[in-house]
């Protein structure tokens, strides 16, 4: 029996419904659900006393329902004669009080100015809304011109709806356009035909201040379950947004519960119910349909510790499926915690999730399956906000204090328009290791060192910072390109080196180049003047003569370096990223990479000198387009990928290809190098192996 309509917009005609009662016969519909499930919603604003006009009954029970819970005055309209004639068989003797009546909800007129106490529209204004176009608009404007009519001060139109946006736009900018509180419930549990949830919208009718008066504050809130008090909103569109986020999670789950899909790893937030800001991030991964699965190892859910959230393992989609390979589960949820929200323990977090995560189990889930909850050793981590600013190029930003790997605690720069992304981190020092006390410990282990180079911390600012140690691999790869030079590292130990970097960041990178290469004298270009408070307030950074920062735009710096044709350097470092997340390539900015730019960066390198990029490209024809550029200009390129990031680091020279070093000569030079910045008494982070980090370079 085909019930439902082949297109939205019959839901509007008299001839539609009057077709639909034909089929359906006796048969009541309960579109948007019975009177059980709405009936816990429905009591909170309508009272049995209260006189309830019932727009677009149709054949439901609802009417008849509440009439047997207590509520008597009953006024039921419709357009479907035939859906009128059978409610009035079905009634006429067990519930004599209720009245139907055959009436256009656009055209009211048999019913007096505040005539109810409450208008109650069960999917009525839906039917009447198929699109937001101007004839629907005019429509739906009728209706509610009618229901401010028929409704008394106080009175409340309660509308049970699925809430697609043209139809709560227009509702909300009524009736808060009226001056009307307004109120968007969450009905648990309950779901319409087309896997939405479906909502009660309240508008609750204000007195109008007397003209010349102060206007009324607008009302608007959102309920997302039956318990709880409501959320206020500032704005319609920000009830607009709690609606989609609702609707889209709905839709989520339906995917989630129907099937399992490696190739789709959706994320969602879980927010705090009373201030609405995030409080876990949530990662669903299923494992491939291949996969070797002992067959009680349905479902987990692994929380990953404060701070650790942006490693490779855990905040990349590839690390993820790694990890939800190793666990050995049909489904994983990955699970980040975030800043500024306090949590207990473990058995806390449990506790609080455990409802919402079964919610995003896979089908098939076994009932009274006990879902693990995993860690990393059971340690929620340790993260600790130290300042907060904000940068009128890149918005607002925090430095925070993270407890790492091994126990080892980091600085990091975070700016939160892209707060999955470290902007900077340096290692800070450690007590009971005095610098220069040159103990060697695993070299296999990142982060072990002989004692560090201290910058003593500003008064309340925490430990200082471990100047020795670069805790960014790429900066790592960077460092090592200086081998390049001249083929022989160590010309460094003697001659000058000039570097001209563009980016600063936490000035980790410049300030290793000023206390290492004993002979740099190191300009670094920033256009933020945020970001160099931050690195010599939080960073340990300090300029002198050999490393000075200009600030500026570094297009513009290094075009008057080339015009002015009277500086040249040996290095050059490109280490900038872009402030758009829309590109394919997040560092650098693309009009870095452009021709004509980096033909003035050429201009202004030494014939023996390096040009070192971080690339950061996930367009593969993006990348193909960067490197047809640079092999142009430079004939001899190298490429060293990292391990578990999607940064590359290129090292681009002028000579041509044949001089290129070979793997021989290339350990040759980062041997050199090596005893170049490392010297006696200094202290050396001794898991910086540049010879090894040059075998990974190869011909691009």
């Amino acid at each position: 029996m085909n019930l439902l309509p082949k297109s939205s917009k019959e839901f509007s005609s008299a001839e539609y419904w009057e077709k639909f009662f034909k089929k359906r016969g006796d048969k009541s519909f309960e579109w948007y659900g019975t009177y059980t499930e709405l009936c816990g919603v429905l009591h909170r604003y309508i009272k049995p006393t209260d006189a309830v006009l019932v727009v677009g009954c149709g054949s439901s029970e609802l009417s008849e329902q509440m009439y047997d819970a207590g509520y008597r005055a009953l006024t039921n309209i419709d357009i479907s004669t035939t859906a009128l004639a059978r409610m009035q068989e079905r009634n006429s003797a067990r519930r004599p009080d209720m009245a139907f009546l055959c009436v256009d909800a656009q055209h009211m007129e048999p019913f007096s100015d505040g005539s109810f106490q409450a208008v109650l529209d069960k999917g009525t204004l839906d039917a009447l809304a198929p699109d937001g176009s101007p004839d629907t608009l005019g429509r739906v404007g009728r209706v509610f011109a009618e229901v401010c009519r028929v409704l008394r001060v106080g009175g409340r139109y309660v509308c049970v709806t699925l809430a697609q946006e043209h139809v709560l736009r227009a509702a909300v900018d009524h009736f808060s356009g009226e001056g009307w509180a307004v109120r968007v419930h969450r009905v648990e549990g309950q779901e319409g035909g087309f896997c939405l949830p479906v909502f009660v919208l309240v508008c609750t009718k204000f007195r109008r201040p007397a003209e010349g008066g102060a206007a009324l504050p607008q009302i608007l809130e959102v309920c997302e379950g039956e318990e709880g008090p409501p959320r206020r909103l500032g704005a319609p569109e920000e009830l607009l947004d709690a609606v989609r986020e609702i609707q889209a999670y709905a839709l989520l789950r339906s995917q989630l519960a129907s099937h399992t899909d490696p190739a789709q790893t959706p994320t969602l937030q879980l927010c705090h119910a009373h201030t609405g800001r995030p409080r876990y991030s949530c990662h669903v991964v299923d494992s491939p349909a291949g996969a070797t699965l002992h067959r009680a190892s349905h479902f987990a859910v692994f929380i990953v510790p404060q701070g650790r959230e942006t490693n490779w393992l855990f905040g990349t989609a590839e690390g993820r499926s790694q990890l939800a390979g190793s666990a050995g589960f049909r489904r994983l949820v990955v699970v980040a915690m975030h800043r500024d929200q306090e949590y207990q323990d473990m058995e806390a977090i449990q506790s609080e999730l455990s409802a919402k995560v079964m919610e995003l189990a896979p089908p098939g889930l076994p009932a009274n399956h006990q879902v693990p909850f995993l860690s990393v050793g059971g340690d929620l981590g340790q993260r600790s906000v130290m300042h907060r600013g904000s940068s009128t190029l890149s918005g607002d930003f925090v430095v925070e204090d993270v407890r790492g790997e091994e126990g080892r605690l980091y600085r990091r720069l975070v700016f939160l328009s892209n707060s999955s992304v470290v902007q900077s981190e340096s290692l800070l020092g450690e007590t009971g290791n005095p610098a220069g006390s040159g103990r060697k410990r695993n070299r296999k282990k990142k982060g072990q060192r002989a004692g560090p180079v201290q910058a003593p911390p500003p008064e309340g600012r925490g430990q200082a910072v471990d100047r020795s140690f670069l805790c960014c691999a790429h900066h790592r790869v960077m460092v090592s390109g200086l081998a390049l030079l001249r083929g022989r590292g160590t010309d460094l130990a003697e001659g000058p080196v000039s570097v001209l970097l563009v980016g600063l960041g936490g000035g980790a990178l410049p300030q290793f180049l000023h206390d290492y290469v004993r002979g740099s004298r190191v300009q670094v270009l920033e256009i933020d003047p945020a970001v160099l408070q931050v690195a010599s307030g939080w960073f340990g950074f300090e300029q002198d003569d050999r490393l000075t920062v200009t600030l500026g735009d570094g297009l513009e710096l290094i075009d008057a370096l080339a015009q002015g044709g009277n500086c040249s350097y040996d290095v050059i470092m490109f280490d900038v990223d872009s402030k758009d997340p829309t590109l394919g390539m997040s560092c650098p900015p693309p009009a870095f990479v452009e021709q004509s730019f980096l033909e003035k960066v050429k201009s202004i390198l030494t014939p023996q000198g390096v040009f070192v990029l971080n690339l950061v490209c996930r367009d593969p024809a993006l990348r193909v387009g960067v490197l047809s550029v640079l092999r142009g200009l430079f004939p001899q390129i190298y490429e060293c990928g990292i391990e578990d990031e999607v940064n590359e680091i290129l090292l681009c020279q002028q000579g041509p290809q044949e001089q290129a070093l070979t793997p021989p000569e290339l350990l040759s030079a980062g041997q050199a190098l090596q005893g170049a910045l490392r010297r006696p008494g200094q202290p050396w982070d001794c898991s910086l192996d540049i010879a090894a980090l040059l075998e990974n370079l190869r011909i691009a």
